[in-house]
């Protein structure tokens, strides 16, 4: 092999390179206090829930009121539909933003400690780093969920009987195929959080300063909620990323009630294109001096 051969050999990315960034990626994420710190409170909230429900039918009652979702009211009977409130309660605000701070974090604050000049002087290429970034993100969607959905089966085990369960239609189903619902709901869940990953990834690129990334992408999410309940900006509901997220609850109709739900994952997938693909646009023409 010659000596130019050698050197472009030298310098083409490696795959297996690509993978051990996307380990250093996720142990680095993983291992911050505020990427625990955040989990942490998403664990939490189930926990409130499932006590507040608890002290409130202590006296016999069937608890529930008459605000909430749909299946509120059924905790006492089972404890699995714990899973269920739990990530109604936490998806419009808790959820969404604790992606947002991973998110807006993800390259601005690289770029703020002065370490992204360094990742990419490794052969990987601003396109894989950028993918890498949003893959993590990803990862932490999914973790983000599960940590939910796992606390809330712990806690509704612990507090409310388990077994047979009635859905939103008023069918029986066994525990079993309700385990299996409650996964599917974990899932479409984390998909739905997708849009605010790209969006979060997208407002990283703009800046070096990673609390304003993450604090414009916190106010972005708030703001399109607010946007989502006023009743004269109807026409705009459909195509803002949040108006779908509870279309989840279909999952426990009998049977399945999918418009919604394939609605709410178009969505994300345009939302992940659109602006994953304005920030690669960014991340990949941006004078990175930091």
């Amino acid at each position: 092999m010659s000596r130019a051969e050698t050197v472009s050999a030298a310098a083409r990315p490696r795959p297996l390179w690509t993978l051990g960034l996307f380990r250093d990626e996720l142990r680095t994420t993983f291992r911050r206090w505020r990427t625990l710190a955040l989990l942490g409170v998403l664990a939490a909230v189930p926990v409130l829930v499932g006590i507040a429900v608890r002290i409130e039918t202590g006296d016999g009652s069937s608890g529930g009121g008459g605000g909430g979702p749909a299946f509120v009211s059924q905790i006492t009977n089972n404890g699995l539909f714990l899973v269920f409130t739990a990530l109604a309660a936490t998806l419009p605000f808790f959820l969404p933003m604790a992606v947002g701070v991973i998110a807006g974090d993800a390259v601005a604050g690289e770029a703020g400690a002065g370490t992204l000049r360094y990742l990419l002087v490794a052969p990987s290429g601003r396109t894989r780093l950028l993918l890498t970034k949003y893959a993590t993100v990803m990862v932490f969607c999914l973790a983000a969920t599960l940590t939910v959905a796992v606390a809330a089966l712990a806690v509704g085990a612990l507090l409310f009987p388990l077994g047979d369960l009635t859905t939103i239609s008023g069918t029986r189903i066994t525990f079993g195929e309700g385990l299996v619902r409650a996964l599917l709901i974990a899932l479409v869940v984390a998909a739905s959080l997708l849009g605010v990953a790209a969006l979060g990834l997208f407002v990283s690129t703009l800046t070096n300063s990673g609390i304003a990334a993450m604090a414009t992408t916190v106010g972005l999410l708030i703001t399109v909620q607010i946007l989502d309940q006023i009743p004269q900006l109807h026409a705009l509901h459909p195509y803002l990323f949040s108006h779908y997220w509870l279309s989840f609850a279909d999952l426990m109709r009998e049977p399945v009630h999918w418009e919604d739900l394939t609605r709410n994952l178009g969505l994300q997938a345009l939302y992940a294109t659109v602006f994953g693909s304005a920030a690669w646009a960014r991340f990949t023409t941006k004078d990175v001096t930091a």
